[in-house]
């Protein structure tokens, strides 16, 4: 379950840190506002200028041109999910609902839980675990050699 939680927690820090750089931003603040302060009560003008403040640096961030504030930004608000949701098991179908809101082209997006077991030996070849490989070819491209 707390894998769940997790990945939960990432989904959501992704979808709201961009909504941050989107012209829907008050909504999505807005939501987030009242997911946060109806756990942390009585705090809810705090928790809208660490948004708000969050947000700033994001801008300056993506207009500078600087990845690893952006990112920051992202890990700072994942932390403080995943710290909400194992706090409050409670809290995953409300953030769950916010995120079907705000993005809900993310059920497009698959989470597996995937185990694989490499036994009998030893392997002479590639070894890829993933939830979805595109194109992926080995050896020599064709037409070559």
């Amino acid at each position: 379950m707390e894998a769940e939680l997790v990945a939960l927690a990432a989904a959501g820090a992704t979808v709201f840190v961009q909504q941050m750089a989107a012209d829907s931003w008050e909504q999505a603040r807005d939501r987030m506002v009242s997911f946060f302060s109806r756990h942390r009560s009585g705090e809810e003008d705090l928790i809208e200028g660490e948004l708000e403040t969050s947000r700033g640096e994001l801008a300056t961030a993506m207009q500078a041109g600087d990845e690893q504030t952006a990112l920051d930004v992202e890990a700072e608000w994942r932390t403080r999910l995943r710290r909400t949701l194992l706090a409050n098991r409670d809290a995953a179908s409300e953030l769950r609902s916010i995120l079907d809101d705000l993005a809900p082209q993310r059920h497009d997006q698959q989470v597996a839980d995937v185990r694989n077991t490499i036994s009998g030996g030893v392997q002479h070849g590639p070894v890829i675990q993933a939830g979805n490989v595109g194109s992926l070819s080995f050896g020599t491209p064709s037409g070559q050699g």
